[in-house]
């Protein structure tokens, strides 16, 4: 059965449970570049069973994903209680090619695009903080517990990608 929303949310919530979120969130792109070190295209691009995501896929999602996060960031740093848009990742996942995006080229994408919202979050007030969005599908998210769930999301998929490189070595 697959999982609800708020299961999800609860089960990234917990990844980053008693962490500091931002520090995960700014270790992510070393973890990810340690572990794709000196692997092939090939073996990046293998899907772990039919219907998963390859390392190389995932890589695409992660840079994808910190382009909304950008977008939800500012839309509610700049506007409180404003809505916020659900996205479906396996439509972007399709429509934007993921299978055939190459992996060190995502990588730096995301790292480039974390680095930026890390900068942005330091910069604003942390009051701001409180301010949030009307999830279509979560309801209401602040920054505050965006950055907890974006911490969770790295850290899934940390672990989903440790998991594939173990099992194709």
């Amino acid at each position: 059965m697959p999982e609800t929303i708020e299961q999800y949310k609860q089960r990234l919530l917990s990844y980053s449970e008693g962490k500091e979120a931002l520090d995960i969130q700014r270790t992510t792109a070393d973890k990810l570049s340690a572990f794709i070190q000196g692997k092939s295209s090939d073996h990046l691009n293998r899907q772990p069973a039919p219907g998963k995501w390859s390392v190389a896929q995932i890589l695409a999602h992660l840079g994808d994903a910190e382009v909304a996060n950008s977008w939800r960031y500012r839309q509610i740093l700049s506007t409180n209680a404003i809505p916020i848009q659900a996205y479906d990742q396996d439509r972007w996942a399709a429509a934007f090619d993921y299978s055939h995006r190459d992996p060190k080229r995502s990588l730096e994408f995301f790292r480039t695009l974390r680095a930026s919202n890390l900068s942005l979050l330091d910069s604003v007030p942390r009051e701001l903080w409180d301010n949030y969005g009307v999830h279509e599908e979560r309801g209401n998210e602040s920054i505050a517990h965006l950055v907890r769930m974006i911490a969770g999301h790295d850290v899934n998929h940390l672990r989903q990608i440790e998991g594939i490189l173990g099992k194709t070595h």
